[in-house]
């Protein structure tokens, strides 16, 4: 499937109402392990398929600027693990992101496969260069969270705009998001009654904009 998919120049193939969760932490069973699999549970309650992945599993690296995916489409420059992730992410049609906040923003994992994502552009040869994402007008659809350790939410800084802009970018629409505050302790949001909660109601969100 992901050859075909790679080669098509146009549109890629039209996803389906399939989601695939991505957490970004470095950290084992921790929080956004979580989250993730709260999330897909609401998923789950409407009858909708899900997987989901840890990034830490996987050995890959971030986009190297090489920019032979602009003849491609598909990331050729380098061989490693996010040729695994990309038939997943390439069918899902609902996709969840999940990442602790690191120094104010996403951690380095969860950034290295959004910039992966870079294939999934055309641009022309005008200076700056015209772009379009050939993921646009398919209906896509995510769900979004962040976990803090620390209260203040100033301290979150820009973890969920780093998740956002870069989906909005590639076409998809944001269903919700979930910032959550003052966890750190390895699966200590599980004792959040209201957060896990409402990771499920966006799972269940998500499932039900797919199906709409």
């Amino acid at each position: 499937m992901s050859e075909t998919v790679f080669r098509n120049r146009g549109h890629a193939d039209i996803p389906h109402a399939f989601v695939l969760g991505v957490a970004g932490s470095p950290r084992k069973g921790g929080n956004s392990d979580v989250l993730v699999r709260q999330i897909l549970k609401g998923v789950a309650d409407c009858g909708v398929r899900s997987r989901g992945v840890q990034l830490r599993d996987y050995q890959y690296q971030g986009c190297i600027g090489c920019e032979k995916c602009r003849k491609t489409g598909v990331c050729k420059g380098l061989k490693d693990g996010m040729t695994l992730i990309y038939p997943d992410f390439l069918a899902a049609q609902g996709l969840v992101l999940v990442s602790p906040t690191h120094t104010y923003n996403i951690t380095a994992w969860m950034k290295a496969f959004i910039d992966r994502l870079y294939c999934f552009y055309d641009f022309n040869d005008h200076r700056p260069r015209g772009w379009s994402s050939r993921l646009a007008g398919q209906g896509r659809k995510a769900v979004l969270a962040a976990i803090c350790e620390q209260p203040d939410a100033a301290d979150m800084g820009f973890t969920l705009e780093a998740l956002r802009y870069p989906l909005e970018a590639l076409g998809y629409q944001i269903i919700a998001e979930l910032p959550v505050f003052g966890v750190f302790d390895r699966a200590k949001v599980k004792t959040q009654e209201a957060v896990m909660q409402q990771a499920r109601q966006m799972g269940r969100a998500l499932a039900q904009a797919l199906s709409a």
